[in-house]
């Protein structure tokens, strides 16, 4: 075989390869259900984002603020995605049912495992809590004692918030440290829904 020939032929291996090659926004979404992504390369992006909102806000409850604006643009497309693989889901239109749905199949999706508990506020009829005793968001994250009232699951209540909202459960959603024995990164997402939600939650009983 002559030198040309061999280098059309390395040529043309390569070039195969290279048209097999698909690209990420090309690839089949429901090939990668239930693939996990390594929890070294989690706790460094999200280290990242956590330095990188630091710089550009003035105090912790700005701080939250912006982990709550980064964790609503996240949730927003987590709720299509969940949606666009279920191809036999159906629309929530009751506050339990989207509640629920929150509590088990978004936390699934995100962390491999349901929410310890989902329970309702004995104050208000508008007020509900999803509680995880060991949320991974908040796992690996070292907090200076400057910042000792941060809670980094303003992240995970801006998810809950955009699924509410896209769900058209309009709401307000916080993360509250909440610390049992055994268990002290247990965290609280406090859920605020709108007072019209109730109103529309009677007219279909």
């Amino acid at each position: 075989m002559s030198q040309n020939s061999r280098i059309s032929s390395v040529l043309s291996s390569n070039e195969t390869r290279l048209i097999k090659r698909v690209s990420i926004v090309e690839r089949n979404l429901n090939k990668t259900k239930g693939a996990e992504v390594g929890l070294g390369a989690f706790a460094f992006l999200f280290s990242e984002m956590l330095q990188y909102a630091q710089k550009r806000v003035h105090g912790i409850q700005d701080l939250e603020t912006k982990l709550n604006d980064f964790g609503y643009r996240v949730g927003t497309r987590l709720l299509e995605l969940i949606v666009w693989r279920d191809k036999n889901s159906k629309r929530e239109t009751r506050v339990l049912g989207i509640l629920y749905f929150i509590h088990t199949t978004v936390w699934k999706t995100l962390f491999g495992k349901q929410a310890d508990t989902l329970e309702k506020s004995t104050e208000n009829e508008n007020e509900y809590m999803i509680s995880d005793n060991d949320p991974l968001i908040s796992k690996y994250i070292s907090v200076p004692k400057e910042l000792s009232e941060l809670n980094c699951n303003s992240f995970l209540a801006g998810i809950v918030e955009a699924i509410l909202d896209g769900a058209q459960f309009p709401s307000r959603v916080t993360a509250h440290s909440l610390p049992i024995d055994g268990f002290p990164l247990r965290t609280t997402i406090f859920i605020q829904l709108d007072k019209e939600i109730l109103q529309r939650e009677e007219q279909l009983k």
